[in-house]
């Protein structure tokens, strides 16, 4: 069971991994088909009426970049799911591809304040001084993608340890 469910988890992220830069195609093309998921999903004080299409291209630039580094980090979780799947659990490329995987996951929890703030920035570039948006939104997402992150952290040397142990554990055979 456990092999068929690292499959499915492997085989998703495939299916993500492929279909993002697809989907980002079509939205870079489809300017204010992004305009219109962005407005949709950004809780921001922003006068979208004002905002042009070079804002936008900007703002899609912005969140493609942020949504690379979460890619990045799927790509490293599928290959190590690849391996569970195969049945090797306890092996040196799996804590590495976990540890990877834990290093994306914190990288774009500590990006995503910091990605929102550079979106509010640019989207109320053209409004008049004084209504310009600063927005910093830190919230228990965040901290739950750095508490993931740390599990990973630590499930990966978990399997470091266990890597040493079944090959100790292969010497007296």
């Amino acid at each position: 069971m456990t092999q068929k469910l690292a499959w499915v988890v492997s085989w998703g992220c495939q299916i993500i991994l492929v279909l993002s830069p697809l989907i980002a195609a079509y939205l870079v093309i489809d300017i204010q088909a992004f305009a219109s998921l962005a407005q949709q999903t950004l809780n921001l004080a922003i006068q979208w009426h004002g905002v042009t299409d070079v804002q936008w291209y900007t703002v899609w630039a912005a969140t493609f970049a942020y949504f690379c580094v979460g890619l990045a980090g799927l790509y490293y979780l599928r290959k190590a799911f690849v391996n569970f799947a195969r049945g090797e659990l306890f092996n040196l490329a799996n804590s590495r591809n976990l540890r990877l995987f834990s290093l994306f996951l914190l990288l774009q929890s500590l990006l995503k304040p910091l990605h929102i703030a550079i979106l509010s920035l640019l989207l109320s570039w053209h409004h008049p001084p004084g209504q310009k948006v600063l927005s910093l939104i830190l919230g228990s997402d965040e901290f739950t993608m750095l508490a993931l992150a740390i599990i990973f952290w630590v499930l990966s040397d978990m399997l470091v340890k266990a890597n040493a142990l079944e090959e100790e554990n292969k010497q007296f055979i």
